[in-house]
């Protein structure tokens, strides 16, 4: 029999080649190759490879439809309206067009999920920051990917890792609520400050208050429409216990037939624009994160947390959200997601516990570019943007923002208990 240390080491170098995209490669070059490998040396029989892959079935329909969503608003011209009216409204502030692209990524997160903030908002505030004239939209973009994660867990259709991590046992909304409220305030309003004072200097810059607004076309209308019933339609689903995949891919696919309509952009050229290389980005760290549960990792960690819950409850949490909030940025949060839900499940923890473990798996990735796909996709986005930012230069600036933000979240959770 194999040694496991076999199926970690390729992972782990998956995963490093997703990290650093050797050679310029895509991402999903590194995700696909390591899951191939594991089938082709025997590590996992091709059942177990489909078993990881089906995992990902609703969110692929998630992402799909949300991408589907992006590229006809991008397409018919939403964005660059939408940058426009927050670039006049920052009236030549730096800082007030800051504040105002975190507000509306914290509310497009809450309603929409990270996912949608990377992939729907990111484009936007390229744009904003190119009516504005600003000499350094980073900190303008950093902003999407930092509020994607620090807002992720109001809801659960926040992040779809929320889901993951309940499996069938997701509490009802107003049970959600009450858990997640004041850490999700906490988080929020940190990584605000952090990242403000992280980027004071570039800030400091001009930008132009004179932004002519131009024309949203009736199609543009229609996509802002159909971005605003699908969060209804998110809402609703969760609030009925419905996976979201699918009633995502549905209200994507229901916008695009209507815009298109009205659109002189053909059903063709918007799917040629649409990022689908992030598909199997995602199927094949599914399929890295089956491999490991066939090494017993699952059982040996729900052992390992049972007896820790049973010494010693608070530590637990505490410890079990910190090791998730760095491990997560080792394998991607919703395959990490995909273990901790298991793990959980199986070690029977209070709810202190679990809350800590999600709050870790939400806000952890925000420490580097591979630990949540809503930081990918924002990588992706912002390359179809032209522009660029390095894992190190991400990781200096999350190794900031990131520690004081989970700790006043974590500890949020303790408050009022």
């Amino acid at each position: 029999m194999a040694s496991p240390w076999t199926s970690w080491a390729i992972a782990a170098l998956a995963t490093a080649g997703v990290i650093l995209r050797p050679f310029a490669w895509p991402e999903c070059v590194w995700a696909v190759s390591g899951a191939v490998l594991l089938v082709a040396l025997g590590l996992l029989t091709p059942q177990d490879a489909l078993t990881g892959l089906t995992k990902g079935t609703d969110v692929y329909l998630f992402l799909t439809g949300m991408m589907l969503l992006s590229e006809l608003a991008r397409q018919e011209g939403l964005f660059d309206w939408l940058a426009a009216r927050a670039a006049r409204m920052a009236k030549g502030s730096p800082t007030r067009l800051f504040t105002l692209v975190f507000a509306v990524g914290t509310l497009v997160t809450i309603f929409l999920s990270n996912d949608a903030t990377a992939v729907v908002l990111t484009p936007a505030v390229a744009a904003a920051a190119r009516a504005a004239k600003a000499e350094q939209p980073l900190p303008y973009l950093f902003t999407c990917a930092l509020i994607a994660n620090a807002a992720s867990f109001v809801l659960p259709i926040s992040n779809p890792a929320n889901l993951v991590i309940y499996g069938s046992h997701m509490p009802p909304l107003l049970q959600f609520l009450p858990h997640y409220a004041l850490p999700s305030a906490l988080s929020i309003g940190t990584t605000y400050i952090v990242l403000g004072w992280t980027q004071r200097r570039a800030l400091r810059q001009h930008i132009s208050a004179a932004i002519d607004v131009p024309a949203l076309p009736p199609a543009g209308k229609m996509a802002a429409f159909g971005i605003a019933a699908t969060a209804a339609v998110l809402l609703t689903a969760s609030g009925a216990g419905i996976p979201l995949g699918l009633p995502t891919f549905l209200a994507g696919a229901a916008t695009a037939i209507l815009v298109l309509t009205r659109s002189t952009c053909g059903a063709l050229e918007v799917m040629k624009t649409i990022s689908w290389g992030v598909l199997p980005l995602v199927a094949g760290l599914f399929v890295l994160v089956q491999s490991l549960a066939k090494t017993g990792v699952t059982a040996s960690l729900s052992n390992l947390l049972r007896h820790a819950v049973h010494n010693a409850p608070t530590l637990a949490a505490w410890g079990s959200g910190t090791a998730l909030a760095i491990g997560c940025n080792l394998v991607n949060n919703l395959p990490a997601g995909l273990i901790a839900g298991r793990v959980v499940e199986m070690a029977q923890v209070p709810e202190p516990v679990r809350t800590a473990v999600l709050i870790g798996v939400d806000l952890g990735p925000n420490l580097s570019v591979t630990g949540s796909l809503a930081t990918i996709l924002w990588l992706t986005a912002l390359r179809r943007e032209g522009h660029h930012v390095s894992a190190w230069q991400f990781l200096k600036l999350g190794a900031l923002v990131m520690p004081p933000a989970l700790v006043l979240a974590v500890a949020g959770v303790f408050v009022l208990r």
